[in-house]
């Protein structure tokens, strides 16, 4: 029993801490909260909303990997935050669909609907399928609009 309440303790501990953003990026401290209660609680108001999804961007998503550019020692540029960037990644194989530039998100350019195909369904604003490196998300619905909602704040 001793030992079941030690590996829940520390599950729980492991949840609740955050993970770090980038290779040495320090970011300001904030209040932060457990795993659970970001994924399992719906968004009260507009602003619980947007603090959702810049967990979601930024934590889970990890959109400013790729949507940020990057300063001369390789770290994100957060002074042009979620703004386009060029593909640093680069496939093993060559592929003729994979894209050279991640576009702007901040201040969200796109209609709700686009933003949303691009989420839950994996569709560009193009119509088409999402180009490698970027990853065809399946999020929920509710998921999609705290996204949108966070890119629209910025």
């Amino acid at each position: 029993m001793r030992r079941l309440a030690r590996y829940s303790f520390l599950t729980g501990l492991f949840v609740a801490v955050p993970f770090g953003y980038g290779a040495g990026v320090q970011r300001p401290p904030t209040e932060y909260v457990s795993l659970q209660t970001v994924l399992k609680t719906p968004a009260n108001t507009k602003q619980e909303e947007i603090e959702r999804g810049r967990y979601l961007v930024v934590e889970v998503a990890r959109c400013p990997d790729c949507h940020t550019p990057r300063d001369s020692e390789g770290k994100p540029d957060v002074s042009h935050w979620l703004q386009g960037a060029p593909v640093w990644i680069m496939p093993v194989q060559s592929k003729q669909r994979w894209a050279a530039h991640a576009p702007a998100l901040a201040h969200f350019p796109y209609t709700d609907q686009q933003g949303q195909d691009v989420l839950e369904r994996g569709i560009g604003t193009n119509g088409n399928p999402i180009q490698p490196p970027m990853h065809a998300y399946h999020l929920r619905h509710e998921d999609a609009v705290a996204i949108i909602a966070y890119l629209r704040s910025l």
